[in-house]
């Protein structure tokens, strides 16, 4: 385990933390850090900055309580720069984003992996974009009426393909039913993140009421 003192801060006393979604593993900001905001992150288990323009301390999410809890902390090889993994209990950027990184710079030929999160980014577009032919596109112009139809045949698809047994077909219902709730959430502007935090919440009573039922 290393120590404050073992790190290597720059000629202005400050150090680049690399804010990480705990859960997702999205990149959500790069701020810096001196001596003295480390310790208060440490001490208080949140996200403490040092900020440049305003020469001042600043705990993310003090006006905005958008708070990042901490999970840890880790330096790399050089000791000069620090990855830090949180929970996050809003958005982390001022704009309002889940995080500061938006803007495409280049996109290379590499296949990209699958995640619920790229794929809501996608219909994110395909509602901006409206390209023609997508079957996407024919639902976001037909409007919430026949996306909610269509969530609700999906969930009587899963019904019945689960009740008949059968595997394949119940995972192939599950996905069109999940494809169909994520438009629904595009639509109705609810994110990944806010999905994410209600089941974390659930969990955690889970977990209470489980460690209750055992005493």
């Amino acid at each position: 385990m290393l120590s404050i003192d073992q790190l290597k801060f720059d000629e202005r006393g400050l150090i680049p933390a690399i804010v990480v979604d705990g859960g997702t593993k999205d990149v959500l900001t790069l701020a810096y850090m001196n001596r003295e905001s480390l310790e208060i992150t440490m001490k208080e288990g949140r996200t403490c900055f040092w900020s440049r323009s305003r020469q001042e301390l600043w705990r993310k999410g003090e006006t905005s309580g958008n708070i990042q809890w901490v999970i840890d902390i880790t330096a790399d090889c050089d000791r000069d720069a620090l990855v830090v993994r949180v929970n996050k209990t809003g958005p982390a950027c001022h704009l309002g984003t889940d995080s500061c990184f938006n803007d495409t710079l280049f996109i290379g030929q590499a296949d990209q992996p699958f995640s619920v999160k790229g794929l809501y980014t996608l219909l994110q577009k395909r509602k901006e974009m409206l390209p023609e032919g997508s079957y996407t596109t024919y639902l976001f112009q037909k409007g919430l009426d026949k996306i909610l139809k269509k969530v609700g045949e999906e969930c009587t698809e899963v019904i019945i393909a689960g009740k008949a047994k059968d595997k394949r077909e119940t995972i192939y219902e599950i996905a069109d039913l999940m494809y169909h709730v994520m438009v629904l959430m595009v639509e109705s502007g609810i994110t990944v993140d806010e999905v994410t935090e209600e089941l974390s919440r659930r969990h955690i009573i889970d977990h209470k009421v489980k460690q209750e039922k055992m005493t």
